[in-house]
């Protein structure tokens, strides 16, 4: 049986040294030689001071968009 979940990833960029921001990406079709390409969906606007917490942060945006069930295909988009 197919997932009904979409593809979203969690990462922490550090853009400056000691500012680490969390960024939320969805799959998208187009694998390409073992590459699975992502669109950017959210990101934080302001950056966290440790890696663990722009990390806590993230996961505190996941729930608050997509909720107990996570990100339910046909769901639509956060934006």
């Amino acid at each position: 049986m197919p997932s009904r979940l979409r593809n979203i990833a969690l990462t922490v960029h550090e853009l400056e040294a000691g500012e680490f921001h969390w960024v939320l990406m969805e799959a998208v079709d187009g694998t390409l030689d073992d590459v699975l390409p992502y669109v950017v969906l959210e990101t934080a606007s302001q950056p966290q001071n440790s890696y663990s917490s722009a990390l806590v942060a993230g996961v505190a945006v996941l729930r608050r968009l997509f909720g107990k069930d996570g990100p339910q295909l046909g769901g639509g988009s956060p934006r």
